[in-house]
């Protein structure tokens, strides 16, 4: 039944995904590239002389030449969407066919077996709404308890569905023997010369496009501190830059700064103090933080104040946009987008341990 509130289920999952969604810092006009060009036609569609002026012919390698990253970035933002169309659709069939043949074989609704999965009943409790309205109130748009609750509650009921049908599939995807031969996307990366901590040999490689003035990066940084710890030699960590200097006028030059350090095998040193002094990143400010690491100061200076770096930090910019990155962090698991910026530990944990247990496989 249509509830006459303003609100509806899936406005109630938009307010979570404001919260809960992307957390990084955006490159708005690289975003902006993206939206508003369409990729066109495939390029089976595409003659090999696009035109001509008499006998001077135009082809795709001219077009290239004039706007060659921007194809690759909507090339790159097509496929990993395809993707996850194709893998979500996948996942929803999979999960209705494991249940329904479940529910047939016990003589039953899949209904009845969610709602014994999730302990005789879906219903979220008064109690339940009130907690849920309680710690997401600055989501609600103003409004009241009363005016909200049955949407709540209907969001509630939806989650405990999906969370009791998840929990059955995962015990009977064994017992029905299902086999997901779809692999994750993947992009390859091209890390050659990037600082790195691990081994080179590591199962699990997670690289992280980063800008050192950019908050939510700062804010991942104790994760990925905390992820080195946890999975030690099982997992190698890969900077590379995103620095986004109409939002950040520091970023450029401390990206330089990281790879001044890496010449004299200090680039971690330094990166770990500048995102502990996020609002100290003028270039006299670096100086001052080369010296307190240990760095040769003269030597630092110089290459600073050079600028020699400046153009691998290009290169990793626009590797990153290649990528489809449009924002820091960005985050590639074996070259898996790990979607949401300033992930968590427990969604990051999550993912390394799934992927893990799949190069094990």
């Amino acid at each position: 039944m249509q509830r006459s509130t303003p609100y509806s289920v899936s406005l109630i999952l938009g307010m979570l995904a404001l919260g809960a969604g992307q957390l990084g810092c955006a490159n708005q006009e690289s975003a902006a590239a993206s939206s508003n060009r369409d990729t066109g036609p495939s390029t089976a569609d595409i003659p090999a002389v696009l035109a001509t002026i008499g006998n001077d012919k135009i082809t795709m390698a001219d077009v290239r030449t004039r706007v060659g990253d921007e194809l690759d970035q909507n090339e790159a933002r097509y496929q990993r969407a395809r993707h996850a169309l194709i893998e979500n659709a996948l996942k929803q069939i999979l999960q209705d066919r494991v249940l329904q043949t479940e529910a047939k074989k016990q003589n039953t609704t899949v209904l009845k077996l969610l709602t014994a999965e999730a302990g005789g009943s879906l219903e979220p409790s008064e109690v339940e709404i009130a907690a849920w309205f309680k710690e997401n109130r600055t989501r609600t748009g103003g409004r009241t308890l009363d005016q909200i609750q049955g949407e709540i509650g209907d969001y509630l009921r939806d989650q405990r569905r999906r969370d009791a049908a998840e929990r059955l599939q995962t015990r009977l995807n064994a017992e029905q023997k299902v086999t997901v031969n779809l692999e994750p996307y993947r992009v390859q990366i091209d890390n050659e010369g990037a600082p790195a901590i691990g081994p080179a040999d590591a199962p699990v490689t997670l690289v992280e496009f980063s800008d050192f003035e950019c908050p939510f990066c700062g804010r991942f940084f104790p994760t990925l501190k905390r992820l080195e710890e946890k999975f030690g030699d099982s997992l190698r960590i890969v900077y590379r830059h995103y620095p986004i200097a109409k939002l950040h006028p520091n970023a450029m030059k401390a990206a330089e700064a990281s790879l001044c350090a890496h010449e004299e095998g200090r680039f971690w040193d330094l990166h770990d103090l500048m995102f502990q002094e996020q609002k100290r990143l003028a270039v006299k400010d670096l100086k001052v933080k080369a010296n307190r690491v240990g760095l040769d100061q003269k030597k630092f200076d110089t290459c600073l104040d050079s600028g020699r770096h400046a153009a691998r930090v290009q290169k990793d910019f626009d590797e990153a946009s290649r990528l489809g990155v449009t924002g820091t962090p960005a985050l590639f698991l074996n070259g898996i987008p790990i979607e949401g910026g300033a992930v968590s530990y427990e969604v990051a944990v999550k993912a390394i341990e799934k992927e893990l247990a799949r190069v094990k496989r």
